[in-house]
């Protein structure tokens, strides 16, 4: 485990901060009154450690100061404000080993990743139909070889020659680049960005993800727990996600917060009432 602990300012603190600062009316002091409005003091980590609650509970804020005062990479813009360097000043963190890499990812990081891959497959398409052409002129070429500047026209018309039209457009393209749909390429975002012996902070990583590829986000962040020695620090309030196995879970929907079993959060109950209510739905297989 990397991250051991991390302490936030209380209201005290806050307030003796504010009278050391000049009168001047400001439209939010952000991150101040965040945390500490929910008694939210400190967190002791565990290699899963989750952050959660609903909107406007400060899960975010959370994963955003701990991010900064760790010095985790990070690609995504965030809301920082005049205030966050002093806010960062009244928190401490306390570390062991140092982690191949510390990083920050986010759902607009998953955006991105799949604009990404969108623009890649328009680009490849249209290489595609560029490819096809230049198959049938050589394939059907009058060509006459004249010397060593007509080796590559000549070489390009026996590929033409020697193999059928898929077969010489995917010689000519990016291999194995195909079109994925929004949830298989979410997914392969964390396959291809987590890396053993590292700290992650993973700002809802559900999002875009289906009920099944959420489940295999579980596995695989275990998996990377049990063998690669990767600690986590998720905010989410997916229920999947919060039956993570051995996660420590900080409920920031109560005040103050506190350690909870994913079973008894409110959002948990609500889908299981909910499946209680329709159970006779279930029942008839007619």
């Amino acid at each position: 485990m990397y991250l051991e602990q991390i302490t936030f300012p209380d209201q005290e603190t806050e307030f003796d901060f504010f009278l050391s600062i000049q009168r001047t009316v400001y439209d939010s002091y952000y991150p101040f009154q965040i945390l500490s409005a929910r008694r939210f003091q400190q967190i002791d980590f565990e290699p899963i450690t989750i952050l959660y609650g609903g909107n406007g509970s400060g899960k975010t804020t959370a994963l955003n100061v701990i991010a900064e005062k760790i010095h985790a990479q990070r690609f995504a813009a965030y809301n920082r404000s005049n205030f966050f360097e002093d806010y960062l000043s009244y928190c401490s963190a306390r570390s062991n080993d140092e982690p191949q890499e510390k990083v920050l990812l986010t759902s607009d990081d998953v955006f991105d990743f799949m604009l990404g891959i969108r623009n890649l497959n328009q680009g490849i398409d249209h290489r595609r139909e560029e490819v096809f052409q230049e198959y049938y002129q050589a394939k059907y070429a009058d060509f006459r070889f004249t010397g060593f500047d007509d080796y590559h026209e000549l070489k390009k018309i026996n590929l033409a020659r020697s193999n059928t039209q898929s077969k010489f457009t995917r010689k000519h393209l990016i291999d194995n680049v195909r079109e994925y749909s929004n949830g298989e390429s979410a997914f392969r975002f964390f396959q291809e960005k987590i890396r053993p012996n590292s700290l992650y902070l993973l700002d809802e990583p559900e999002n875009s993800l289906s009920a099944e590829r959420q489940l295999e986000l579980v596995q695989l962040l275990e998996d990377f727990v049990r063998y690669e020695q990767c600690q986590f620090i998720i905010a989410t309030h997916s229920p999947f996600v919060l039956s993570l196995k051995e996660a420590k879970i900080y409920d920031l929907d109560q005040t103050p917060v506190d350690v909870r079993k994913w079973t008894q959060l409110a959002s948990v109950q609500q889908y299981y009432r909910f499946f209680q209510a329709h159970q006779a739905e279930f029942d008839d297989r007619s």
